[in-house]
């Protein structure tokens, strides 16, 4: 069975975003060290464009060959003219309003998330599946989420966007897998779901 990966960059107090969902304050940690990791460990991760500006257009995908995210999130790449942002991987956006996509590489989920997560999981593949953004996303998948990757800016935004939305109060418990630590401050944190 393929695993669910929430892949997600958030502040030290766990937002993953500004209210409104901004978080392009953390751009300023993509220094040369930490950019160089992202691209060598997670290069599938990358967008499109910008794995073509870095020279690795063609890296193979090393953990995912699928990711969903929100419509928020997608809506970044739509506002910056992109509607395949990761067109080297299978895109699902989770929406009720965008309607009909707008690209043939990306599905539109409109109806049962859990279900459709449910079935991306069963299918054959030694690559997961990554969990790109959206917190009420993030929220209604909490419990098929198998591992995450926490990456922490060393910024505190005291409210915002949590990193898991519309979820009450809940536990679900995680064991620590890896820690690594970049000159920038950035912490990369790998969790496994608790069995």
């Amino acid at each position: 069975m393929r695993k669910l990966t929430y892949f997600v960059a958030c502040s030290l107090d766990g937002f993953i975003g500004d209210p409104d969902g901004d978080a392009s304050s953390m751009f300023t940690f993509l220094d040369e060290e930490y950019t160089g990791f992202l691209a060598s460990t997670y290069p599938e991760t990358l967008p499109t464009p910008a794995r073509e500006q870095m020279g690795i257009k063609d890296a193979e995908n090393l953990h995912f060959d699928t990711v969903i995210q929100g419509r928020g999130s997608y809506q970044l790449g739509l506002d910056a003219g992109l509607t395949s942002p990761y067109a080297h991987l299978r895109e699902l956006v989770a929406s009720r309003t965008l309607g009909a996509s707008p690209d043939p590489n990306v599905e539109v989920i409109d109806g049962d998330l859990v279900a459709r997560v449910r079935k991306l999981k069963a299918e054959d593949g030694k690559l997961g599946i990554w969990l790109c953004g959206g917190a009420q996303v993030a929220g209604a998948l909490l419990d098929e989420i198998d591992e995450l990757v926490i990456k922490s800016y060393p910024q505190v935004y005291g409210s915002g966007m949590p990193m898991f939305g519309g979820t009450g109060f809940s536990v679900a418990d995680f064991t620590l897998e890896s820690v690594r630590s970049f000159s920038n401050g950035v912490v990369v944190r790998v969790y496994a779901r608790k069995p």
